[in-house]
Order: C-alpha cells, then structure tokens, then sequence
C-alpha cells in the first residue's frame, strides 16, 4: 500500500517533469542535504522517508541520526542523506509533507498518552483521518504510543447512532448484525454505541457485543454507570475528549478512550531539509 501510495504522490507532484531541477541541476550531480529539526517533539515518518529514497534513487546513502518514536528538540538533525541532486529536490517537499504530519500526530500522541500511562486505559484513533493518508496517519499514532481502533469499515462491525436510528433500534441492529455475521460467517468483533443509560442496558441484555461505546459521557456518568456493565464488556469513551479532561476519563475505569483529534486536529511539526555545501 505504501509503494501505491508513493507513486500516486510522487505522479501528483511531479507530474510530467520537475522543470525547476531539471532545468537548473545537471542529471548527475550529487549533493547532501540534512533533515534540520526546528521544533520540539516526537519524531515520526522516517521509514517513509527511507521508502520514498529507496524508491526513487538506489544509489542514495543515508546516515540516520534519530529513529521513529524518539524524542527531538529543534537545531538538531534526524538524517543526512547523500545522492543524486535532482532526486533530493524532487523528493523533498513529499518527503516533508509526510514527515511533518506524522511527527505533528505523534507528538499530540505522546502527549496525551503520558498523561493517561497510570491507568489501564488505552488512547485510540479514529477514521478521521486525511483520505489516501490513513496508514501514514494510523502509523504514526502507534509511532507515539497510542493505538489503532479499527482501520476501515471492513475490520469491525461498529454500530453507530445513525446505524440504530436508521434500524429501528439496538436490539433490532444487534440481532441484524448477528444475523449477517453468522451467514457471512464473520468473526471480527462487534461494538455498539450508547448515548445514555437506556440504551447502555438495552446493550448489556444482548448477545454478541464485544465492546460498548459510551459517547459524550462525562467521567462522573460513566463512573456512575461502569458497575452496571459485565465484566466480558470491553468499554470505550468517547466525544469531547481533550487534553485538558482526559485523565478523568482513564480514571473512570474504561478500556479504551478514542480521540479524532488526534489525527483531524493536530499541528504538523516544523522540519525542513537543508542543503549542505562543501
């Protein structure tokens, strides 16, 4: 998926030809250049970036500095890399772009996690996410030590407030989900959104839910409420989740606590890749 990805990206950029390096640069010309950091954070993206080098120029060396997942401060270097001229200016505003990002969502990551590293909770993303950016996004999520929830549609059933309101209720979703499962012949978990205590305990009284979401609940209803679901229950929180109260949701006693903004509302960290002169 990476390698398609890359070659989308780089058609996107590139199109028919760089013209500003083909004109100026001669074809075999070498250069170095280094990723300046200029930003604190969590460094993630540079397995990619080895990807699109890898890709694009064999003859490339690279001297990495940093790894993926490694704390950085502005003014150092994550990698120097040495190769051909032209391919180092044609790859380099992709290879930030991806870098940027990923380190922007891992950085918010890292944040967030550390504050919840006592509990038993686990931070999660969600499908909100840069459509044809998922896997780099997911990926950096993980870089920044959070988890993945699922990755699309097709890797768990998860139903939602419109999918019960659409269905005529939980019951009736549930026993449709059941249904087609059982002919598909599916076993990839099931997990049901909830917006109050009423539809909490429709859920607990059926069969064949893993995981129940407990949505736009603050953290003294779902400490209020967490007795009353069984043990086999896994539970997530969810909605209105930030920085600023999400230690009072891990605190609560759930599994998992999901949060977009992880992936639709971050800051990209500020690195830049600069040309050395000898």
């Amino acid at each position: 998926m990476l390698n398609d990805l890359i070659h989308a990206w780089l058609s996107e950029d590139i199109g028919v030809g760089d013209h500003s390096t083909l004109a100026a640069i001669n074809p075999e010309a070498r250069s170095t250049a280094r990723l300046l950091i200029k930003e604190s954070g969590i460094i993630a993206g540079l397995a990619v970036a080895k990807r699109i080098y890898e890709r694009t120029d064999v003859s490339s060396n690279i001297q990495w500095l940093k790894q993926d997942g490694d704390a950085i401060e502005a003014g150092e270097v994550a990698f120097i890399v040495e190769g051909n001229a032209q391919n180092i200016l044609s790859t380099e505003r992709l290879i930030l772009n991806c870098m940027q990002r990923m380190s922007g969502i891992a950085t918010k990551t890292h944040a967030l996690s550390q504050q919840i590293a006592h509990t038993s909770a686990k931070l999660l993303d969600t499908r909100k996410t840069t459509p044809g950016f998922r896997l780099l996004e997911k990926e950096a999520v993980l870089i920044g030590g959070g988890y993945n929830h699922r990755f699309g549609l097709y890797d768990m059933i998860m139903l939602k407030d419109n999918h019960i309101d659409f269905c005529g209720g939980i019951q009736k979703a549930v026993d449709a989900v059941n249904a087609y499962k059982n002919v598909k012949n599916l076993t990839i978990p099931v997990e049901v959104e909830v917006r109050n205590e009423a539809e909490l305990m429709q859920v607990i009284q059926t069969q064949g839910v893993n995981r129940i979401l407990l949505d736009n609940f603050s953290p003294e209803q779902i400490k209020s409420c967490i007795s009353m679901i069984p043990s086999h229950f896994e539970i997530e929180a969810s909605g209105g989740i930030t920085e600023d109260n999400i230690l009072g949701f891990a605190e609560a006693g759930v599994h998992f606590i999901s949060v977009g903004a992880l992936t639709h509302h971050v800051k990209s960290l500020d690195l830049s890749l600069k040309a050395i002169i000898h």
